[in-house]
């Protein structure tokens, strides 16, 4: 029997679908109103994990607009405005994560509805997508370098070898390896498995360390969750929610790895059932870096503590959290999966409504983002249902 709120998330996909594809937010607020290829693929993983033919069917039309606007270098629109088909591939910078989550949503629409048309067509804009990737590694060692500014988390402070990152474009390789039959994509989820296992987790890290501040800085990584990444200067120990979701998804490490992660989340989960905030902990006023999130924004500064990229809670991450949770700690995932019902409702005006905002106080349960928000409504439905397998 479905939930209300699993009901209700499904309406919400539904009113943030357009003929072009599934818009960001079903309230169609400035810039939520465009097709974005991360937003929309996303969706698009919920749509599938549903099985609501509608939802299916916008899916499938913004993977045909994200692909229809990949630039001929390889990369991905950060978004495009339906009906003008105008385009953007980012601010200051462009997205490095978008190739991979294009990747992602493809073959993940080809395991649903086996479109043989659809694989031999975008197969040569697939190729593209890892070729300019290959290209962001700049040193052929298979980790790609993400600028600031250039993942989700566009306001925040991180630059450089970004866990993140790294595994959406593992997740790719993996799908595309298996859907195209491509044997370099095979060999190529070996080596960033390998790279990325003895240098994102403190006991892994060791004579084959990516670069020698990792071995100077081994005391300093996390004890019991995934490294957030690293540049040439420093790493960056703080917790990133959604790499260690993909880390469990992807069953990154060895099963005892795997347990320290769930052991961890589990603890402090216990302690407040409250919902995870996307990065812990937060940047505060007299912190150094709060320079960085306070010059980097593009409308207005965001980044409070416990706020936005800042320490904020977003539903979506959850979601995927819960949805990694699903078949290998089910109670937990259900526990967690309550609490995201609790966040996706709250009260407007104080009348009883489902808002799916797109961000929460992570001390405070506010709501600071945009309501109706159609990856928080896919967050949900993830964690419900978990992400598609067959």
């Amino acid at each position: 029997m479905q939930s209300e709120a699993y009901k209700q998330a499904i309406q919400v996909l539904k009113e943030a679908s357009v003929k072009e594809g599934f818009l960001a937010s079903a309230n169609g607020q400035d810039n939520y109103s465009r097709i974005w290829t991360r937003d929309g693929v996303v969706c698009g993983l919920a749509a599938l994990t549903s099985g609501d033919n509608d939802l299916i069917l916008t899916f499938k039309s913004t993977l045909e607009t994200i692909f229809k606007f990949q630039h001929p270098v390889g990369y991905f629109p950060s978004n495009v405005i339906p009906h003008s088909g105008q385009v953007s591939y980012g601010g200051a910078v462009g997205r490095a994560d978008n190739p991979s989550w294009a990747v992602i949503g493809l073959c993940s629409y080809l395991k649903k509805v086996q479109s043989e048309e659809m694989k031999q067509r975008f197969f040569p804009q697939v190729k593209k997508a890892f070729e300019v990737m290959d290209a962001w590694e700049f040193n052929g060692k298979h980790l790609i370098y993400v600028p600031l500014s250039g993942d989700w988390a566009d306001e925040y402070f991180q630059h450089g070898y970004i866990l993140f990152d790294q595994l959406l474009r593992l997740y790719a390789l993996e799908l595309a390896a298996a859907q195209f039959k491509v044997e370099v994509w095979k060999d190529k989820v070996l080596k960033i498995r390998e790279i990325v296992e003895n240098n994102f987790w403190k006991d892994n890290v060791n004579n084959k360390s990516y670069i020698p501040l990792l071995q100077r800085e081994k005391p300093n990584y996390p004890e019991s969750f995934w490294l957030m990444g690293f540049n040439p200067g420093e790493i960056y120990p703080q917790f990133d929610l959604q790499a260690n979701a993909l880390a469990l998804i992807l069953k990154l490490g060895t099963l005892e790895i795997q347990e320290q992660t769930i052991a961890y989340l589990g603890n402090w989960f216990n302690k407040s059932e409250q919902l995870f905030p996307s990065f812990y902990p937060s940047i505060l006023e007299n912190d150094l870096k709060m320079d960085v999130l306070k010059n980097n924004y593009a409308y207005r500064f965001r980044n409070q503590a416990n706020e936005f990229h800042n320490g904020g809670i977003w539903p979506v991450w959850n979601g995927f959290m819960a949805a990694a949770l699903k078949t290998i700690a089910p109670e937990f995932s259900e526990r967690l999966k309550m609490s995201l019902e609790k966040a996706c409702y709250l009260a407007v005006n104080k009348e009883d409504n489902w808002e799916f905002n797109e961000c929460l106080n992570s001390i405070t349960g506010e709501a600071n983002g945009i309501k109706f928000c159609s990856w928080s409504a896919a967050g949900y439905i993830l964690a419900e249902k978990g992400l598609y397998e067959n």
